[in-house]
């Protein structure tokens, strides 16, 4: 680090960035008490929906609305609101123990090696999760190929591959620095305007020929699973809603907005239970204006799919996904509005991308620490690697969808993937819960009781899916 000289002719050396990941004593705060100053300190839940918001929710659950109907609508709200439970147990360990969540999978034993089973679940899972990021990517490159062919005709084999390269080369130029302030006001602006848009079109359908009653929605919420429809039911469990990924990102974001570092390392006095409890509130906050923002989107794309899709019969398949869900807004509006679609699905598409483009090198940078790679700790090592994960993980992604082509598809395996890790991550949030938790933070009944209907519903649905694909589910021969 290059020295400087002061005009007392003192040579000084100047301070090294801070640790996001380290807690001092100058970074502790005080945490707000009101609402107003809680809600200026929101941030790690936008970031996730950007990552949450996008393949699931604009691509799984507008297919599944588009073949179900409304008959799958109560699994949609059932998706979103049942796992937020446990992201709220996971962020509440890292807040007061100030160490991301793949440290804490760990510490639940039986290890392999030098980490735990679930860090290795963790591995394979973000295998098949990289279909399902190749399929971002291949949407947002089909939106862009329909939008402004460049080369060949819309969707043709040369413009989908040059958009592919743009759309990858664009994300890493944007993630590269790796800087937590710009991913958050980029995915929480293009997440808030794509919301809005999504909602308001999911509203105005009754005043179209594509409108929708009570009759319907009473129908969406008879818990029922049409035949032939259990397996993108399962992916759309796996996808929508915060997903197992997600739940551990979320931990990073915590650390790196700060609610670790201004808790502080527990001393055992008063005030640092008390500051801890402040900013266990705002997340929490934090968390519950991310779930509004899902869920409300997740329900319109749901509603959108049915209502205009399923009468028609039309799903979503191959790379002519972005033309068949064009149809939503084509159908409703008329021709024009195939262009606002297709910039709307830009931006909820990539949004999507920017939050997996800075998350996964994340992750994959706390593996490679966990096993003894590279120094985790050391802030130099941790930031090179990053940014070397950042160009080499969204070009790996890019040729899964090169070679599959099929979005949908991907989106699908992907889900599955991050259903089947779900369970390994609510085994881990008892463990921990019991461990890394002081009983001080464990006394709300309400809390606890929501976080045991969440595990259950999360444990059934998990356990009922393997079965299934088995052909050893409920009432099967």
């Amino acid at each position: 680090m290059p020295e400087t000289t002061t005009e007392t002719g003192v040579r000084t050396v100047p301070a090294a960035p801070a640790d996001p990941y380290a807690l001092r004593t100058e970074d502790v705060r005080e945490a707000p008490t009101t609402l107003r100053g809680r809600l200026r300190y929101l941030g790690p839940g936008f970031v996730l929906s950007a990552a949450v918001v996008g393949s699931g929710e604009l691509i799984v659950t507008t297919s599944m609305g588009a073949q179900a109907g409304f008959a799958l609508l109560w699994l949609v709200i059932i998706s979103t609101g049942v796992k937020v439970w446990v992201q709220m147990e996971l962020a509440r360990w890292t807040i007061l123990n100030g160490r991301p969540a793949l440290e804490g999978y760990r510490e639940v034993g039986p290890r392999i090696g030098r980490v735990s089973w679930i860090n290795w679940l963790w591995i394979g899972m973000d295998f098949a999760k990289m279909f399902q990021r190749g399929g971002i990517i291949g949407g947002t490159a089909a939106a862009f190929s329909i939008l402004w062919p460049i080369t060949g005709e819309a969707l043709s084999f040369p413009s989908l591959a040059l958009w592919t390269v743009l759309v990858t080369l664009s994300a890493v130029a944007l993630l590269y620095g790796g800087k937590y302030s710009l991913i958050e006001r980029a995915c929480g602006l293009s997440v808030i305007v794509f919301t809005l848009a999504t909602v308001a079109l999911a509203l105005g359908l009754p005043f179209t020929d594509f409108g929708y009653g009570g009759q319907e929605l009473v129908q969406g919420l008879s818990f029922e699973i049409p035949a032939g429809t259990i397996g993108i039911a399962l992916a759309m469990f796996g996808i929508t809603g915060v997903g197992a990924d997600e739940m551990t990102t979320y931990t990073y974001w915590c650390v790196e907005k700060g609610y670790a570092r201004w808790t502080g390392t527990d001393d055992g006095t008063e005030a640092r239970a008390r500051r801890a409890e402040g900013w266990l509130k705002v997340m929490r906050l934090d968390i519950a204006a991310g779930w509004v923002i899902c869920t409300l989107c997740t329900l319109s794309f749901y509603v959108i799919g049915a209502a205009v899709l399923h009468p028609q019969k039309l799903v979503p398949e191959g790379n002519d996904m972005i033309t068949t869900l064009s149809r939503i807004y084509t159908d409703t509006m008329g021709p024009w509005a195939e262009y606002a679609f297709l910039a709307g699905a830009i931006a909820v598409l990539y949004s999507t991308l920017i939050g997996s483009t800075a998350s996964v090198p994340r992750l994959w940078t706390s593996t490679l620490g966990l096993l003894g790679v590279i120094d985790w700790t050391d802030l130099r090592t941790r930031k090179r690697t990053i940014r070397v994960l950042t160009c080499l993980l969204p070009t790996i992604w890019a040729a899964f969808f090169l070679f599959v082509q099929s979005p949908v598809l991907m989106v699908q395996i992907g889900g599955i993937g991050g259903g089947i890790f779900l369970l390994a991550v609510v085994v881990a949030v008892w463990r921990l819960r019991t461990t890394g938790v002081d009983q001080r933070f464990r006394t709300n009944p309400w809390l606890t009781a929501a976080l045991v209907i969440s595990s259950a519903a999360i444990a059934f649905l998990g356990v009922y899916g393997v079965l299934d694909t088995l052909g050893l589910g409920i009432g099967s021969d």
